[in-house]
């Protein structure tokens, strides 16, 4: 059974306040796919993967870096089977630093595992990598670590308005 097939959800205002952020986020836009509250983190790729009965791939897996030029949050989101190649995203924003897990939560306003493509207070440089159009249904976090969303790659373009960029070895 996978999680969409699973009993009736919590009301998402009964959830972290990530999570209804990223909620409301998807209802004013009129996505068609309610977040999802699983019992089991999807802190990991794997893990989300492993929770909703998909391939890896599927997983849309956010990764943030900070800018060195001005200390702004790079969020690159790519397939949860490839890596994310630090020096092609440098060639398209600037050069970056890795980001720790108290920028990644005071830039984003998500903690690491739970960093959603949308609903930020404060929007970051995104770019999302060519390697998700590989599939036809994606999921992300939505904004905590057992939270995702179901969205297509051309769906998550149109919600974040993200460019579509090789940033994969």
């Amino acid at each position: 059974m996978s999680a969409s097939d699973s009993a009736p959800q919590v009301p998402a205002a009964e959830r972290p306040e990530g999570f209804r952020r990223v909620a409301d986020a998807l209802a004013a836009r009129g996505h068609p796919h309610a977040p999802l509250y699983l019992d089991a983190s999807a802190r990991t790729a794997q893990e989300a993967a492993d929770a909703l009965g998909v391939v890896v791939g599927q997983i849309a897996k956010s990764i943030v870096f900070r800018r060195q030029s001005d200390d702004a949050a790079v969020l690159v989101v790519t397939s949860g089977d490839r890596r994310v190649d630090e020096a092609k995203v440098a060639a398209r924003v600037g050069p970056l630093r890795r980001a720790d897990p108290a920028f990644v939560k005071a830039a984003t306003s998500f903690t690491i595992g739970g960093v959603a493509p949308i609903g930020h207070v404060t929007a970051p440089v995104m770019l999302i990598d060519r390697e998700l159009f590989r599939f036809d249904v994606i999921w992300a976090a939505a904004g905590h670590p057992n939270g995702v969303f179901k969205l297509t790659p051309q769906q998550l373009a149109e919600l974040t308005g993200a460019p579509v960029e090789d940033v994969t070895p």
